[in-house]
């Protein structure tokens, strides 16, 4: 049989039934669409966290009080009743710790406003406590002048180094290396400024300022929470260096044998499961709502291909009496209901996948084409037409050519 001849004949059947038509290719489309856009949202979202994650190094572990990321219900007044991880404690696994390399602190002291001359930012940038291995273990950057170096965190100096974003705000036409900014009220030395990252999920990496640890805690305390960040020295020994680092933790902040640890460690590998357990719920919810309604619009399908036989009754007759067989009655209503299938699914494909980038567009990331989900969309939309049009397809080859050329 003509494929472009079926094709053709599905087309006239479409616009001879325009609203009954129209119905049946929005309930396809929509089922199609909803799983579409779901998963192209959620591959927009994959892809942008991977991405992310790939800003720091592959090597970096991170220890905190709490959970980095949590999915689900939480035992929070357990991680509350927790002591806090001190600056002492991070200064004893350095010193302790063979398998672990350039440990730092991670942690914001403040969050405020940077003035330099007449010149001040919004009272929204960062004021975060770090020492030379800053820099390294979140992936920034020097774009100019230097780093944080041992004798700075010895003498507590007041010595800064500034964001991009800090860097446009207070320096837009000079050079901002050597300048004195205040920070409530103190000077801080410019010594550094690193290069621009961009936003994560819609917020700026280049809204802080990072000052000497050991300055900062003259200020606030010794012993405030702060998070600590290691490098293994490879992703391959990162394992041996959790260990160990656990090992060492225990030791300095107490826990009993026999104990849960009471602190976190995190890895780009640890934080990367536990968001492909939420995009695979994302993933399962968009199946299901698409399936639901792909189900209803399979029904209606096949309501609207029995009508179709019911209406086409004297020319199935026609047909019959010149020859033609019930294997090419079954092929012509089969083929037919198939392309009025595929063709709400390419509306739906086309549908889903400009909104489901819209997530691309708000995240500033890259524009993705699920060519799995696409090619799978018009795999199933087939398997659809199949199924509900095996019925109305073996009604009509049953059609007894003589009764059906009487049929007004």
């Amino acid at each position: 049989m003509n494929f472009i001849e079926v094709f053709r004949q599905a087309f006239d059947s479409l616009r001879s039934n325009k609203l009954r038509s129209s119905l049946t290719l929005l309930a396809i489309s929509v089922g199609v669409f909803a799983i579409i856009s779901a998963n192209t949202a959620v591959l927009v979202l994959d892809t942008y966290f991977k991405d992310t994650l790939s800003l720091m190094g592959g090597d970096v572990i991170t220890v905190t009080k709490t959970p980095a990321i949590s999915m689900g219900p939480m035992d929070w007044e357990r991680f509350r009743n927790r002591q806090d991880i001190t600056i002492d404690q991070m200064e004893r696994l350095q010193d302790l710790s063979d398998q672990a390399s350039e440990v730092g602190p991670n942690r914001t002291y403040r969050t405020t406003r940077v003035v330099f001359e007449n010149e001040e930012t919004e009272p929204n940038i960062g004021i975060r406590g770090g020492n030379e291995y800053y820099l390294d273990n979140n992936a920034y950057t020097l774009a100019s002048g230097r780093n944080i170096l041992p004798e700075d965190i010895d003498y507590a100096r007041s010595v800064a180094i500034i964001g991009a974003d800090v860097e446009s705000a207070l320096f837009e036409n000079q050079d901002a290396i050597g300048k004195t900014i205040r920070i409530e009220g103190r000077r801080y030395t410019v010594i550094g400024v690193v290069e621009a990252k961009g936003n994560v999920f819609g917020s700026t990496l280049d809204r802080f300022v990072v000052v000497p640890y050991s300055n900062l805690a003259g200020l606030y305390g010794r012993n405030q929470n702060i998070g600590i960040q290691v490098r293994a020295g490879s992703v391959e020994n990162i394992q041996n260096a959790i260990d160990e680092i656990t090992g060492v933790l225990r030791v300095i902040r107490k826990v009993d044998p026999g104990e849960q640890n009471d602190f976190e460690i995190t890895t780009n590998e640890s934080l990367s499961s536990t968001f492909e357990s939420f995009t695979g719920i994302l993933y399962m919810i968009g199946f299901v709502i698409g399936g639901v309604v792909l189900l209803g619009a399979g029904i209606g399908v096949m309501n609207i291909m029995l009508v179709s036989v019911s209406e086409r009754t004297r020319e199935i007759g026609l047909r019959k009496s010149v020859g033609a067989t019930r294997k090419a009655i079954v092929s012509q209503f089969l083929m037919e209901t198939i392309a009025i299938c595929q063709i709400g699914g390419v509306i739906g494909i086309i549908a889903g996948i400009g909104l489901g980038n819209v997530a691309a567009l708000y995240l500033d990331a890259n524009i993705v084409l699920p060519w799995g989900s696409a090619v799978g969309g018009i795999i199933g939309m087939t398997v659809i037409g199949v199924l509900f049009g095996v019925y109305p397809a073996y009604k009509a080859a049953r059609l007894d050519p003589i009764e059906s050329l009487r049929y007004e």
